[in-house]
C-alpha cells in the first residue's frame, strides 16, 4: 500500500478514485462501515480507494490544549487503513494555512486536483473546511459540479455510536475490553523496548519496558491481560502488562508499560520495536508493603492472565 505525505506525492497520472476523508484515529468499526462502503464503490467501479486523512491531529493545530491522545501513529493508522480496504493513503499535513481553507478550496486542492475523485464517501457527521463550515449536503454540492458522488455513512454501534470519543473513554475508565469492541480488535501501543531498573527480572518476572508519552492514550494504571507483539519477526506472545510506575519502589516516577512474557525469561527484546495489545483489566496499581507480598500478587496476575488468554502451563 502507498503512503503519500504531502499533495506533492501523489502521482500525477493518478486515475479517477473513491476517497474516504477523515481523521481515522483508531480505525474503529464505524470508520471500518464507511471503508468498506467505499470498497464495494471503488470495486464496482474500477477506481482506486484513496484514504485522506490528517497529520497532526487538527485540534493539535487549532486547540492544543484540548487535544485529544491519538489512539493511533501515523504508521499504524495507514496500516489499519490499508487491512480496511484503502490501496492508498494520504496523509495530509494539517497546519493553519490547511484550516483556513473555504470549503471549496478544500474541494478543489485535495479531491478534485490530486486525486481526480469519481466517488467520496465519509461519515454521516463529516465536517470541512474553515470553522467547520461544509458538511455533507455542502459535499453533495460540490461533487455535483466537480463530477463526484457522494455517500454520507451513519455510523453503528448498538447503544453506543462508535467513535474515537468513546474508545478513549472506555481506555481512561480501563475498560480496554469496551475499547476493544469499539475497535474490533485490542487496543494497543507501540514502542521500542528500553532499559529499565531490572526490578522485575531480580523478581522472577523480567519485563519488556516501553515508554508511555503524553501524546498516546494508554490506559490507567493497573495490571492488564495482553499479548506482546515483535515487529520486527511478527512474533506474538501472551504477557502479563503492569502500566504505572512501579508505587511499591521509591523513586520510579516515569510511566511505562511493562509486559512480562509469560514463562518466557530468555527474550532480549532491548532495542526491539514492539506492539503491546490489551484484551482485559486484571487490577489496579497497589503499593505492597513488602516484595513478599508484591510477587505473591504478581504470581496471582500470572495465573489469572494466562487463564485470560487460554494459554497451557
Amino acid at each position: 500500500m502507498q503512503i503519500w505525505r504531502s499533495l506533492d506525492d501523489v502521482p500525477a497520472d493518478l486515475g479517477r478514485t473513491a476517497v474516504v476523508v477523515g481523521n481515522f484515529d483508531g480505525v474503529h468499526l464505524g470508520h471500518r462501515q464507511v471503508l468498506a462502503r467505499a470498497r464495494r464503490v471503488a470495486d464496482q467501479r474500477g477506481l482506486l480507494l484513496v484514504a485522506v486523512t490528517f497529520d497532526p491531529h487538527p485540534m493539535a493545530v487549532l486547540r492544543p490544549e484540548h487535544a485529544p491522545t491519538t489512539l493511533t501513529g501515523l504508521e499504524l493508522r495507514a496500516e489499519l487503513l490499508g487491512e480496511a480496504g484503502a490501496d492508498a493513503v494520504l496523509a495530509l499535513p494539517f497546519d493553519r494555512d490547511v484550516a483556513g481553507w473555504t470549503p471549496r478550496e478544500f474541494v478543489e486542492r485535495v479531491l478534485v486536483d490530486p486525486l481526480r475523485a469519481a466517488a467520496v464517501v465519509v461519515g454521516a457527521n463529516f465536517r470541512f473546511g474553515h470553522r467547520a463550515a461544509g458538511d455533507v449536503a455542502t459535499l453533495r454540492e460540490e461533487g455535483a459540479r466537480d463530477d463526484f458522488t457522494v455517500d454520507g455513512i451513519a455510523l453503528d454501534g448498538g447503544p453506543q455510536v462508535w467513535s474515537s470519543t468513546y474508545v478513549r473513554t472506555c481506555l481512561a475508565a480501563g475498560d480496554v475490553a469496551g475499547a476493544a469492541e469499539a475497535l474490533g480488535r485490542p487496543y494497543s501501543v507501540r514502542g521500542v523496548v528500553v532499559r529499565g531498573d531490572q526490578r522485575g527480572r531480580e523478581l522472577g518476572y523480567p519485563t519488556a519496558n516501553v515508554p508511555t508519552g503524553g501524546l498516546t492514550a494508554v490506559p490507567p494504571d493497573g495490571v492488564y491481560a495482553g499479548w506482546l507483539r515483535r515487529l520486527d519477526t511478527g512474533e506474538r506472545f501472551p504477557a502479563a502488562i503492569s502500566v504505572g510506575t512501579n508505587p511499591t519502589f521509591d523513586g520510579v516516577r516515569e510511566r511505562r508499560v511493562e509486559s512480562y512474557v509469560l514463562d518466557r525469561d530468555d527474550l532480549d527484546l532491548y532495542g526491539v520495536e514492539v506492539e503491546v495489545s490489551f484484551v482485559d483489566r486484571l487490577r489496579g496499581m497497589v503499593a505492597f508493603e513488602s516484595v513478599p507480598k508484591l510477587v505473591e500478587q504478581m504470581d496471582d496476575d500470572v495465573r489469572r492472565a494466562r487463564d485470560l488468554l487460554e494459554t497451557p502451563t
